[in-house]
């Protein structure tokens, strides 16, 4: 309705409701309380109080909040307190204005805040995106429930040990390993603003639980591969997440390179992955060449995630990529449940490789195996003929395995083995 219609006050919540805009910003008074509705070009609507200035009598307005937030009701209360602060000779604007900047200080100081600011810097350094996604998987998870709205200056070391053991009584020894870290570089940052003067999550591995030995991932030998390899030609998964499967077992790369691979990433007509060090759990480039079966299923891939810049795009803005269960899941799906999952594949790549007697740097290099020296920073195309030759013939044994060897066909894979 037009404001020329209103025909009594206080304001119904008809009226508030419909009261439409006009080309400059209005105020209708309420009808008590020195409240008044105030209508935006853009149709956006506020409530404001009236009242004169402590310090020099002037008048001036006060916000109240915006409607419909704040109702009529809501409205003639803070009104009734800011008249309560004005018999006190308090000015009600500059309360609220006091109240933000402690409200402001409070929250820029707690552990949330820092951990934010952190994470925030990680990203501009380049950590990768895989990296940065556990880590907010953990702080969600983990640390804020413990730690976030605490302020850093009065967290204990007592806090950072008891959030420790609650990790560590779960078995998640490698999270409380990691977590222990990005405490300490959390603090340290908090410390360099003058936040606080001493790091809590020092000294803290001396109390560690000891973690059990290494377990090896899930994996497959020779032996088993053959009738694997004919469950997955069954696999009731679907294209991105058993294309998914395939790649990490094709090119022996860890499930979270491959989740986040990107389309810009791959060369097909080249048959080579080029994968940058951000991305890397290692931080090092390196190129991965693809066998002929990788490249012919991501071209099939293509025609259905070739718009997206991920292979393997999730299913939304909270979920850019597959997650990192997918994987485990299409195995699981042919019967293979607990007996391989993903990071399982490289260590049967791995075995089966040396087993023929492939070389040994030749395998470590494909697995992404950091070197010493700057030969292991720098060369990302290292040995990339040998693994071209070496990824094709793996790829080719599983499908003869997969097929039904013949020793006729054993034997000729014999003699390609470090065939240039």
């Amino acid at each position: 309705m037009k404001r020329s219609d209103i025909k009594r006050r206080p304001l119904a919540d008809t009226v508030l409701s419909s009261l439409e805009p006009e080309p400059k910003e209005y105020r209708e008074t309420y009808g008590i309380d020195r409240i008044y509705f105030v209508v935006s070009p853009n149709g956006r609507k506020r409530w404001e109080f009236r009242y004169k200035r402590v310090a020099d009598g002037k008048w001036t307005w006060l916000g109240l909040g915006g409607y419909p937030e704040y109702s009529a009701k809501r409205a003639r209360e803070k009104a009734s307190q800011a008249s309560a602060l004005l018999e006190q000779g308090i000015d009600p604007g500059n309360h609220k204005q006091a109240v933000k900047k402690a409200v402001e200080a409070a929250t820029a100081s707690t552990f949330r805040s820092v951990a934010t600011a952190w994470l925030e810097k990680k990203e501009r350094d380049g950590r990768s995106a895989s990296t940065l996604d556990k880590i907010t998987t953990y702080l969600d998870k983990d640390i804020y429930p413990a730690l976030g709205d605490l302020q850093v200056s009065g967290i204990s070391r007592r806090h950072c040990a008891d959030l420790l053991a609650s990790i560590e009584a779960r078995e998640a020894f490698n999270v409380a390993k990691k977590t222990r870290g990005w405490l300490k570089e959390i603090f340290s940052q908090a410390i360099a603003k003058g936040m606080m003067e001493y790091n809590p999550a020092s000294e803290l591995l001396v109390i560690a639980a000891q973690a059990p030995a290494t377990k090896q991932y899930p994996h497959l030998l020779e032996d088993e591969l053959p009738d694997f390899m004919r469950a997955m030609q069954r696999s009731p998964s679907r294209l991105i997440a058993r294309t998914a499967a395939m790649l990490t077992l094709w090119t022996a790369s860890r499930p979270g390179m491959t989740r986040w691979a990107e389309w810009t990433d791959f060369d097909l007509d080249a048959a080579v992955w080029s994968v940058s060090a951000a991305k890397m759990k290692m931080d090092r480039d390196i190129m991965i060449p693809l066998p002929t079966q990788a490249v012919a299923a991501l071209r099939d891939l293509h025609e259905l995630t070739g718009r997206s810049r991920y292979l393997f795009p999730g299913n939304g803005q909270a979920n850019p990529v597959i997650s990192e269960n997918t994987i485990n899941k299409v195995f699981a799906l042919v019967g293979y449940k607990g007996r391989l999952v993903g990071h399982g594949t490289r260590h049967t790549a791995s075995t089966l490789l040396r087993e023929h007697g492939w070389e040994k740097d030749h395998i470590e290099m494909q697995l992404a195996h950091k070197e010493g020296g700057i030969s292991g920073v720098y060369n990302k195309a290292k040995y990339l003929a040998q693994r071209r030759h070496m990824m094709q013939w793996y790829a080719d044994y599983l499908d003869a395995l997969r097929d039904g060897m013949t020793e006729a066909q054993r034997n000729q894979f014999k003699a390609k083995v470090n065939a240039e």
